[in-house]
């Protein structure tokens, strides 16, 4: 147990998004969350990494309550978190080796060749070696993808938190991605977690998955069960892909 949300619930005016959800991410494994546009996915990643302030309950790194604790306390958790944004999220008029070295000049004290030395390993975990002088716009995107994973390991993070990672990607590419994902997860045995609507990534490399249907959760599991899990609302989101075949029925005996 490395995060653990109880009872999260974060409201906008009258409007309540999260209705009291409780789920503990696992050290280790791929954790995702699941759920149609308008499902409260993004706005829990957001609670849970510090970018909203839940309206009640609680968000627990290893014991210790992120949102109770000052901001040195904060600052210290988020050393130890790496994120992939949706849309990469890297500085266009910087290099992909600069990009990559931002949170470590920003946060450590390391001299420029003990940089440069991490960003290499990082660039090299993610098969962009030899890539450090070219600028975003000059990769395709799915290179932007693993530039944007190799600045999010480069503090080497206990937790580390990914949208949407295969959005615009084409399947192949997205393919590559979830592997690296996985791959890293269990090299780095760090807390992830993924926020997808993607059923390709969710069967290829979800160890845990929680769906979540108009705030509440609605359904939690491993993979392997997502396809029998008789919740109507999970059935809908999941079938509604033409890749996901629905499980044939069993026959029933003659006797």
């Amino acid at each position: 147990m490395a995060i653990e949300i109880k009872n999260l619930q974060k409201s906008f005016g009258e409007k309540e998004v999260l209705k009291g959800i409780d789920f503990s991410f696992e050290q280790g494994k791929v954790n995702m969350i699941i759920g149609a546009s308008g499902s409260g996915k993004s706005v829990m990643l957001k609670c849970i990494v510090g970018l909203l302030t839940p309206s009640l309950g609680n968000v627990l790194y290893d014991g210790v309550d992120f949102h109770e604790i000052d901001y040195k306390g904060q600052k210290e958790i988020r050393k130890n978190i790496g994120m992939l944004f949706q849309s990469s999220a890297l500085f266009d008029s910087l290099t992909v080796e600069q990009n990559v070295a931002f949170p470590i000049k920003m946060f450590t004290g390391k001299n420029d060749k003990e940089v440069l030395d991490r960003v290499n390993f990082c660039l090299d975990r993610v098969n962009l070696t030899g890539n450090n002088h070219m600028l975003p716009s000059e990769i395709s995107g799915g290179m932007q993808k693993r530039v944007g994973i190799a600045r999010a390991i480069a503090m080497n993070p206990k937790y580390l938190f990914v949208d949407e990672p295969n959005s615009g990607l084409d399947p192949l590419t997205a393919s590559i991605i979830d592997k690296l994902i996985l791959e890293l997860t269990e090299e780095f045995n760090m807390t992830t977690v993924v926020v997808s609507h993607d059923m390709n990534s969710v069967m290829n490399i979800g160890h845990k998955i929680m769906f979540l249907y108009q705030g509440r959760k609605e359904w939690e599991g491993p993979n392997k069960e997502i396809l029998s899990s008789n919740n109507p609302n999970l059935d809908e989101f999941v079938f509604v892909s033409p890749l996901i075949k629905r499980p044939f029925p069993q026959k029933l005996s003659d006797s």
